[in-house]
């Protein structure tokens, strides 16, 4: 088995730029999202899906609300744009998503076909010519990340450019990334990185500051994809506390064969007791 590999993204230092997303599409050969302006955000990809692998999220942040006469600039204003009584834009967080490539991974749990596997790499990837598009995988997921493409109804997810690390060659996300914000490499050195780099953080003041997913003792034992965020996980959509969802299976699984073989007991016993009640019967 080869050394673990993985992502560490460093939020703080993303600048938004999508690079990653086109250089995904591009190397993966995935298809457009269909151009659809939401109108809700800058960002024009929305959500990781079967057709977006990397997705740069734009995140608002909301300045105090003002009626037009805050201290600061010549009309009373603070010299942002002023929206009356609402809230103006105060900063942005930029996070590039991707899937978690969890150490326990659910979805490996529930594929009834093994078009999920886990590589050399201890990542995970889906193999679309095994894919039968049962769909199991999509809730399964904690992270939301896997999705079955549309007019095609398989899987579909990041792969960590597999084929590009067979080749020796890192991801091409992070081979593009202008500012080193997504890093690929043995994962054990990455988390030393972000531990020092939050250390890094925190002592400038960015108390904010914190590791999403370094955590081996976390409910999914750590993903092999984890991340540097500026504020807390709900901010960028991600669960707080994220649970392999199969985590229960096998405790079912366990009371179901209790049950089964409770039934068959009672059927048994139910069987004999009206065999005793009549005894000799003729014909």
């Amino acid at each position: 088995m080869a050394e673990r590999m993985g992502f560490f993204t460093d939020t703080s230092i993303c600048i938004g730029c999508k690079a990653c997303e086109v250089a995904c599409k591009e190397w993966n050969h995935v298809p457009d999202d269909g151009f659809v302006f939401r109108a809700t955000s800058y960002d024009n990809t929305g959500s990781l899906g079967a057709d977006t692998w990397r997705h740069v999220a734009f995140i608002e942040q909301p300045g105090r609300a003002r009626d037009g006469r805050g201290p600061g600039g010549p009309d009373g204003s603070d010299g942002a744009a002023s929206n009356g009584g609402f809230e103006d834009i105060e900063g942005w967080l930029m996070s590039s998503d991707v899937c978690k490539h969890c150490t326990h991974a659910a979805c490996l749990d529930v594929c009834p076909t093994g078009a999920l596997f886990r590589t050399e790499f201890e990542t995970v990837v889906v193999q679309a010519d095994v894919c039968n598009g049962c769909g199991y995988c999509v809730p399964a997921c904690p992270y939301g990340v896997i999705d079955r493409r549309e007019g095609d109804g398989r899987a579909f997810k990041c792969t960590m450019c597999y084929d590009r690390q067979l080749g020796g060659l890192e991801p091409a996300c992070a081979k593009v990334c202008p500012t080193d914000s997504i890093q690929f490499g043995p994962l054990d050195e990455l988390r030393a990185r972000a531990a020092e780099r939050l250390e890094h953080l925190h002592a400038g003041g960015r108390s904010e500051a914190r590791l999403y997913g370094a955590d081996p003792g976390d409910g999914v034992g750590g993903d092999g994809a984890f991340f540097l965020l500026m504020d807390e996980p709900e901010v960028y959509g991600l669960p707080p506390d994220p649970v392999v969802t199969t985590r229960d299976l096998p405790a079912m699984w366990g009371w179901a064969a209790g049950a089964a073989l409770s039934m068959a007991g009672a059927v048994a016993i139910s069987f004999l007791g009206r065999s005793r009640s009549f005894p000799g019967r003729s014909r």
